[in-house]
């Protein structure tokens, strides 16, 4: 993954919603979810949410199909993974036995998303 891939990727998860957007869509699989059930699980008017899916696309982290009058977004499992990768790539020095537990990628411990009291 290149540099520039890797800044527009992490500038479009710098924001609330987005990344609220984004974790709903890896929590839904590949199935992903449609436009409207995104726009009422996270509580956000679906103009709002429009513009910030759009951030995502470009940055390469979502995709998009046209299911008749509704749009599908989806998470891209690889581009996450590569981002990732990128971030961990050279972790502990390149000692795999000490970046293990990071590479591992355990699950969350919840998915729902953390209100603005509690990010510090």
């Amino acid at each position: 993954m290149k540099d520039m891939h890797v800044i527009d990727a992490l500038g479009a998860l710098a924001q609330a919603t987005r990344l609220g957007a984004f974790r709903a869509l890896v929590a839904a699989g590949p199935d992903g979810l449609a436009a409207g059930d995104l726009a009422r699980a996270l509580d956000v008017p679906p103009p709002t949410l429009s513009f910030h899916l759009r951030d995502l696309e470009n940055a390469g982290l979502i995709a998009s199909a046209r299911e008749g009058r509704s749009i599908r977004y989806t998470a891209d499992f690889e581009a996450m993974s590569a981002l990732v990768g990128f971030l961990t790539d050279n972790c502990c020095g390149g000692n795999p036995a000490l970046c293990a537990p990071a590479k591992a990628c355990p699950p969350a411990k919840s998915l729902a998303p953390r209100t603005k009291s509690a990010v510090r």
